[in-house]
């Protein structure tokens, strides 16, 4: 990893000041939005919290939203939250995610590190708050390994990221720059040309080889794999600790100060669920496989799912720090003009739940609410 990574880490962005004019994208697999009609058990006798009919909870499917598609399946969420129904919603990229969030249609959601940024400072820091971590890890760059051998022969080939500006393509474009190679952001072209491909279709492209490989999250990385596909590179490994946030918590300000009961509730089922994930990997990884085909209509097969899952990490801690980073890999990279994230985090309820299961606080990397 490049000494300067680790300065970059410290520094943080406190230097950062203004808005993004790029719209940046979340990982994308699965279906595009639509409401979740499953339903888990409510307990005989149990009360509504915050006298709430529901609380709306998005995510993607997307392995890397193992914790949502876990307390979804096992019904962690609805047993928090007594009579108040848990109503799901599935999303395919993190625009139409901050859309619904900003509008009301969810209150809670799952999703990924740059339109959280992007929604945040494009609201100047009015719509919503990061208020818990989810997932660590999950990309990775796969190529046809005829054709790339070793990571210097990424140089002049076809690189897929899933959307101009999502959480893969910055992250690409800034091991690019550290390679010494450019690349203009905005078109894609230079020492290796970027081709923004939704996830969807990634695999059939490389099977047709239009593309030579791709930087991209779980479980597209390991359908890449099944299809011939060589991991060149982990991303973690590009990290300190081999950690970078992949999946946060966020949740409207206007929800988390009206009904404060409610995000606690959906916060310690989030907590239970990373435990009993982290506990019971195998049943896990079945629990997030039957929810994917409930949402989906498909199952994942061995050959993705079980490297897919083995290479991400669930953890309650945002990695507040990797944040202030990949912000700035945007603003190297040109996508992203100095965005202000002072306030972005609010861990209170978080790390009174993690208090109350004898466990550690986590920590805000000084972008908490003052």
């Amino acid at each position: 990893m490049p000494a300067n990574r680790s300065t970059l880490l410290r520094r943080g962005i406190a230097a950062l000041a203004a808005l993004p004019l790029l719209t940046l994208a979340a990982c994308s697999y699965g279906s595009e939005s639509k409401n979740d009609t499953s339903d888990a058990k409510i307990a005989a006798g149990a009360k509504k919290i915050d006298g709430l009919d529901s609380v709306k909870i998005g995510y993607f499917g997307n392995l890397t939203h193992g914790t949502a598609l876990v307390g979804n399946q096992k019904g962690f969420f609805q047993k928090e939250l007594g009579a108040t129904k848990a109503d799901y919603q599935l999303f395919n990229a993190g625009p139409s995610e901050i859309e619904a969030l900003n509008s009301g249609s969810i209150d809670i959601g799952w999703i990924g590190p740059s339109p959280a940024i992007n929604g945040y400072t494009k609201s100047d820091g009015k719509n919503l708050r990061i208020i818990g971590g989810s997932a660590s890890g999950g990309v990775k760059l796969v190529v046809n390994p005829k054709k790339i051998k070793s990571l210097k022969d990424v140089k002049g080939k076809k690189i897929a990221t899933p959307q101009l500006g999502n959480t893969q393509d910055v992250a690409f474009l800034n091991w690019v720059a550290e390679q010494g190679w450019k690349v203009d952001a905005q078109s894609g072209k230079g020492d290796v040309s970027v081709v923004r491909t939704d996830n969807k279709v990634t695999p059939d492209a490389f099977k047709s080889g239009s593309i030579d490989g791709a930087w991209v999250p779980e479980p597209t990385a390991s359908k890449l794999v099944a299809e011939g596909g060589k991991v060149l590179l982990d991303e973690s490994s590009l990290w300190p600790d081999k950690k970078f946030v992949i999946t946060n918590i966020i949740v409207s300000q206007s929800f988390l100060k009206e009904h404060p009961k409610a995000v606690e509730a959906v916060l310690k089922a989030s907590v239970e669920t990373n435990k009993w994930i982290n506990g019971h990997p195998d049943e896990a990884k079945a629990a997030a496989n039957k929810q994917l085909t409930s949402d989906s209509g498909k199952a994942l097969p061995a050959d993705v799912l079980d490297p897919a899952w083995k290479s991400i990490q669930f953890t309650d801690d945002p990695l507040a720090g990797t944040l202030s980073t990949e912000a700035q890999h945007a603003v190297k990279s040109g996508l992203l003009q100095n965005p202000k994230l002072d306030g972005i985090y609010d861990l209170t309820l978080l790390n009174k739940v993690l208090k109350a299961e004898g466990g550690s606080t986590v920590d805000d990397a000084g972008l908490g609410v003052k």
